[in-house]
């Protein structure tokens, strides 16, 4: 068990024990019942006497009340637990799946979260009450052992067949319920990505083509549910049916002990033993009509394990000073995530502090995995990428992000204010927000809005355009002065006006000692530049000041085009 899922258990022992305690005390009031019949038997009917029937009854009622003022207290306990545990992990499940995701191209996942709420309601749930009301099970056992050891011997072999009708049902069960689970998260996944994308797949009439398909697995899931649910209610089945038999056996079995005189108690053994026979079989019984949820259960407590221990925790490491922008990459090599396929094939350059550097290269060169290897986003299979001489790998996340900047492809705003998406919502220093809005071209666009910068944005907000967002995203990477600015695709929804305020920004961040590496095809970042890189299926073709690089491109296709050597801006464009 990883060692986080085991704190946590062990911080919410206590509140179990407790749990154990007062359901033992509920438990033991269980057999009130078959104390009244008693003493209604034996003193009530005997003597006749109607106040000693009445005070029976009251006592009972009592007791009754207790015991469910017990099992809400435990109920109680048990949900408090299942919070607690819930809030000892989730900084730490969010962490794991968060570094998960930065592997998948920032895609995360609500499975882990999802994962941890199946847990913490596996708490309260009937399966850890049942088992928690195990230990009930041999008091009664040992009761009926009192009665008669045959009873005891009929009773621990109809437990025996329980249990193994519990192992045949996880046997049977285990592999159509995980495929059950596997199918219908799959089709939940589908369906959010479905959503997500609804606005072109309406606009291209694509609707029909995608609830069929989504139908299709929605199927395939359901039918593989109805399969698991076929295969337990058969074991179900026979649970019930050796809850029933045990109740019989006992109570014939007495009956056949009291006509030879051996059954201690008396005749008002005869009923009790039968009784007693269902409360050693109760537990298991519930066990096993709940299994889906104790499948469910186990499945999510293995994909949080595995993800706390592929994702370790990292160790607290001596903090380092704050990067200037001195940039190496040496021979970086990056794979795709489960595969051996090469994304990038030994890429290297030096960058000082305040170079501006533009990756070129066609679609599919590597660009963006470049910029993503940069920040140490994808991890390098070989080679390294260092910052002031540390690899980015290694350095510490909270400590490294405040000085590096990032505007990916795919411009996302999270649900919150411009001043806070601007900001990394950290503490907005309102000044710097106004600052770096300022100088990517922001300012006037705030202005107009009702609420300024206190406009709230995000998923399916409509407050600004694609253009604009793409300029909060900007200021957001700009802003704290990091030392490395990753930019990738930067002016690719910016107007003119957005293209030229891009350019004074990059300038201005060069300025005061900003390394940034800007992916890019256009002429106009380009021309901001003084280092250039050209990349193509992933190697390097070409790197040094952008004037040389570009010269050699200029001669490198001038054998094969009989018009004069086109301009420097020309040449990039062609790029």
């Amino acid at each position: 068990m990883n060692a986080d899922l085991a704190a946590a258990l062990q911080a919410v022992r206590p509140q179990l024990r407790r749990a154990f305690g007062f359901g033992m005390v509920a438990a033991l009031l269980g057999l009130t019942p078959s104390w009244y019949m008693l003493e209604v038997y034996d003193r009530v009917v005997n003597s006749r006497s109607h106040t000693t029937l009445l005070m029976l009854t009251v006592a009972v009622v009592l007791l009754y009340l207790l015991m469910e003022v017990l099992e809400w207290v435990r109920a109680g306990i048990l949900v408090a637990a299942g919070q607690a545990f819930e809030q000892k992990l989730l900084p730490r499940i969010f962490q794991a799946a968060f570094e998960a995701g930065r592997g998948k191209a920032g895609a995360g996942s609500s499975v882990a979260m999802n994962d941890l709420r199946t847990v913490r309601e596996l708490f309260h749930s009937p399966v850890v009450t049942a088992t928690l009301d195990a230990p009930m099970a041999l008091v009664a056992l040992a009761l009926i052992y009192a009665i008669h050891p045959l009873l005891a011997g009929v009773a621990l072999g109809c437990a025996a067949a329980q249990v193994a009708v519990t192992l045949l049902n996880e046997r049977a069960t285990r592999e159509p319920m995980n495929k059950a689970n596997a199918g219908a998260m799959g089709a939940q996944l589908f369906s959010d990505r479905l959503l997500a994308n609804a606005h072109f797949i309406h606009a291209m009439a694509m609707t029909s083509a995608a609830l069929r398909r989504w139908s299709s697995r929605r199927r395939e899931a359901i039918d593989l549910q109805l399969q698991a649910s076929r295969e337990a209610g058969t074991w179900q089945a026979w649970s019930k049916l050796l809850q029933n038999l045990v109740n019989s056996a006992l109570l014939g079995l007495s009956c056949w002990l009291l006509f030879d005189n051996s059954l201690n108690g008396g005749g008002g053994m005869l009923v009790v033993s039968g009784i007693l026979g269902g409360k050693v079989l109760t537990p298991l019984v519930q066990v096993v009509g709940q299994w889906q949820t104790v499948s469910s259960g186990r499945e999510a407590w293995t994909r949080l394990n595995r993800l706390l221990q592929d994702q370790a925790a990292a160790a607290p490491a001596m903090p380092l000073p704050a990067p200037k922008g001195r940039l190496v990459v040496d021979r970086l090599v990056v794979t795709a995530p489960g595969s051996s396929l090469q994304l990038l094939k030994g890429i290297s350059f030096t960058l000082a502090p305040g170079d501006v550097l533009a990756v070129v290269g066609p679609s599919a060169a590597g660009k963006t995995t470049l910029s993503r290897a940069l920040l140490g986003l994808a991890p390098a299979a070989s080679g390294s990428v260092r910052l002031d001489g540390v690899s980015v790998q290694t350095w510490n996340p909270a400590e490294l992000g405040p000085h590096l900047g990032y505007l990916p492809q795919g411009v996302e705003l999270i649900d919150g204010t411009l001043a806070e998406n601007i900001a990394r919502f950290g503490a907005v220093d309102l000044e710097r927000v106004r600052a770096v809005s300022e100088a990517v071209g922001l300012d006037e666009i705030v202005a107009a809005l009702p609420a300024g910068h206190d406009t709230r944005v995000g998923a399916g907000s409509t407050a600004i355009s694609g253009g604009q967002r793409q300029r909060v995203a900007l200021a957001r990477a700009l802003y704290g002065d990091p030392a490395l600015v990753v930019l990738d695709e930067p002016n690719a929804s910016l107007d003119e006006a957005g293209d030229q305020a891009l350019g004074e920004a990059i300038r201005a961040a060069s300025a005061r000692g900003c390394t940034l590496v800007i992916m890019t095809h256009r002429a106009s970042v380009l021309a901001v530049a003084n280092r250039m890189l050209v990349i193509s299926e992933g190697e390097q073709r070409a790197f040094g000041p952008r004037d040389e690089v570009m010269a050699a491109l200029q001669k490198a296709q001038a054998p094969m085009r009989p018009e004069p050597v086109p301009s420097a801006p020309a040449a990039a464009q062609a790029v």
